[in-house]
């Protein structure tokens, strides 16, 4: 488990300097496009980052991320636009150059050499001193936990052991910016699980500043300290991770980030502190405890992600944010049970529950008919 220390990043984090109108950004990405003939890879894009901070770029394949860490590392030209680090423009300035380091996907390893050879390889190039290459090698090393397996070939390692290998490799040049392509997509769950914490770890204790890459939605949550969604070329939401899952800004986002029940309707009220949506898919209507900015009788959908919904044989009081259906399947996942329901207007959906008891003498079953339920602050009125 990750150790909480007081550090420039754990510092950053708290004070939310993206929210401090004096705070200056490290990375500032304005306007940038990249085009590969007429296709658009990165439309118009902005964006800042702030030092110290874990920001991830979210998206899926050909979202345009890749592309964008690229242009940061100097691989890549802006076809328009600039990007600036710790205040210099990055324009014409090769990768070598740059207060970057790079971890690939792939680690790029050198098979012949030993851990400690990996990691020293960059040092050595820039004509460092032996004794001092020797001191940042152990330091680092250590730091990622591979001490002992300094003297191994990449092939005789795991691989949560190649990757602590690569990211020591990245961090021992120290680079005011770390970037990471998809880190940990070559490890299993449970190790990748195990990995954020010890690169949430590392970032605590160096207080140098990432920016990962990835399509995982679990990993971008887990991680950053904000997230910048990516679709199409354009970043759709920036925020921080439980704004972003909490508070999508468009259906997109909604559906990329976890799981989430999309209920289709059209604006029937939109009172002062409420919304009423009148919704075939649950026969009924649907209150929102917020504003939209909408026009009468507006299509919409209300999202409600399936842990905000209540699942009993029981019938609601309230005559709103309810439906009738029957259990279609259930899936049993050790600390959590899924269910999905149809409902009798034959639209399904998922609901899942936490399994805090061991035994439960009526426990819902297959083709039990039941009432849905959830609260007006549980859902999000999407007009986009």
């Amino acid at each position: 488990m990750a150790v909480v220390t007081e550090s420039s990043v754990n510092s950053a984090a708290s004070n939310k300097v993206w929210r401090q109108e004096e705070s200056t950004p490290f990375v500032e990405i304005k306007q940038v496009t990249k085009k590969f003939d007429d296709f658009a890879a990165v439309k118009n894009v902005s964006l800042d980052v702030y030092k110290n901070e874990l920001f991830c770029l979210l998206g899926g394949s050909g979202s345009g991320k890749s592309t964008l860490l690229r242009m940061l590392a100097g691989f890549e030209s802006p076809t328009s636009g600039e990007i600036i680090i710790d205040g210099v423009d990055m324009s014409g300035i090769p990768p070598w150059e740059r207060p970057i380091n790079m971890m690939f996907q792939s680690y790029a390893l050198f098979p012949h050499l030993s851990v400690e050879a990996n990691v020293a390889f960059g040092l050595k190039r820039q004509r460092i001193a032996n004794v001092e290459v020797k001191r940042r090698v152990a330091d680092i090393i250590d730091m990622v936990q591979l001490g002992h397996l300094a003297k191994r070939k990449p092939h005789m390692l795991s691989g949560g052991q190649r990757q602590r290998v690569a990211l020591a490799r990245a961090l021992v040049k120290r680079p005011k910016l770390l970037l990471l392509d998809e880190p940990l997509g070559a490890l299993d769950k449970k190790l990748r699980e195990e990995t954020q914490f010890e690169l949430m770890r590392l970032q605590e204790e160096l207080g140098i500043t990432f920016i990962v890459v990835t399509h995982d939605q679990e990993e971008a949550m887990t991680l950053s300290t904000r997230i910048g969604v990516m679709d199409n070329g354009v970043i759709v939401q920036t925020a921080e991770p439980h704004q972003v899952y909490e508070f999508p800004s468009n259906r997109y986002v909604a559906e990329f980030i976890g799981n989430v029940n999309m209920f289709e309707g059209h604006v029937f009220s939109d009172e002062r502190d409420c919304v009423i949506i009148q919704s075939d898919d649950v026969l009924g209507q649907i209150q929102v405890n917020h504003g939209i900015s909408c026009v009468p009788n507006q299509k919409v959908a209300v999202a409600v992600r399936p842990e905000k919904i209540r699942i009993s044989r029981t019938m609601p009081d309230s005559d709103k944010n309810r439906a009738q259906g029957k259990i279609s399947d259930i899936a049993y996942m050790g600390g959590q049970s899924i269910f999905k329901v149809m409902l009798d207007s034959e639209k399904e959906i998922r609901v899942t529950q936490p399994n805090v008891a061991r035994f439960i003498e009526d426990r819902l079953t297959w083709e039990d008919q039941v009432y849905v339920s959830w609260d007006p602050d549980s859902c999000v009125v999407l007009t986009s």
